[in-house]
């Protein structure tokens, strides 16, 4: 069930409306959460036969939401600024097509979890929101989940996931540390590239 969660079902961008920023965000995340979870259930028999369409499925309808190279210069962390220009880039491409199919096999996990919406909240960096939802599934207690979006170009775009206090992006940089520490900028994108190869 984690898994499903961290998988960020929910993410999206879009262009503000005329309604206030915050409640904005929600609305859209509850939208978009609506589109996959539909083209899952129209095409899982689909999907059961060819199971690499679910990846396309995420790749179409998630990924160009999400701000894949914020999300990976903030989990390298310090070392992003001893990467060169092309070490930036496979890194950010390893780490997009890690999380896709990361994401791709935890959406298959979803069986009708309720999943519950709330106000969102500004977030603490200048055009940045948080949307707070909960994932309740029958028999288990409800898992807080933690959406933060930042602004783009007029648009919303994800950056972090935190589930039950404990950030995504903070869980793979002490990962990201390690392996740098021991095998250098080349060892981490190797990995990455190794992981999404073996579905890891």
């Amino acid at each position: 069930m984690r898994t499903l969660l961290i998988a960020g079902i929910l993410l999206l961008a879009s262009p503000l409306g005329a309604v206030g920023a915050e409640q904005s965000a929600t609305n859209l995340v509850e939208q978009t959460a609506s589109k996959m979870l539909s083209a899952l259930e129209h095409r899982r028999a689909e999907v059961e036969r060819k199971p690499q369409l679910i990846n396309e499925l995420v790749d179409s309808i998630l990924a160009p939401h999400f701000d894949f190279e914020q999300m990976t210069r903030l989990a390298v962390g310090r070392d992003w600024r001893n990467a060169s220009s092309e070490q930036q880039q496979a890194l950010i491409d390893s780490f997009r097509n890690l999380l896709v199919r990361t994401y791709a096999r935890s959406i298959m996990r979803y069986s009708g979890q309720e999943i519950v919406y709330e106000s969102a909240r500004p977030g603490t960096r200048s055009g940045t929101v948080v949307v707070p939802t909960e994932v309740r599934d029958s028999g288990s207690s409800a898992i807080p989940i933690d959406y933060f979006l930042l602004e783009q170009d007029n648009r919303w775009k994800v950056y972090d996931v935190v589930i039950e206090g404990v950030s995504m992006i903070s869980n793979y940089r002490s990962q990201f540390r390690s392996t740098i520490a021991s095998s250098g900028i080349d060892g981490l994108i190797e990995q990455l590239r190794a992981k999404t190869a073996r579905g890891a």
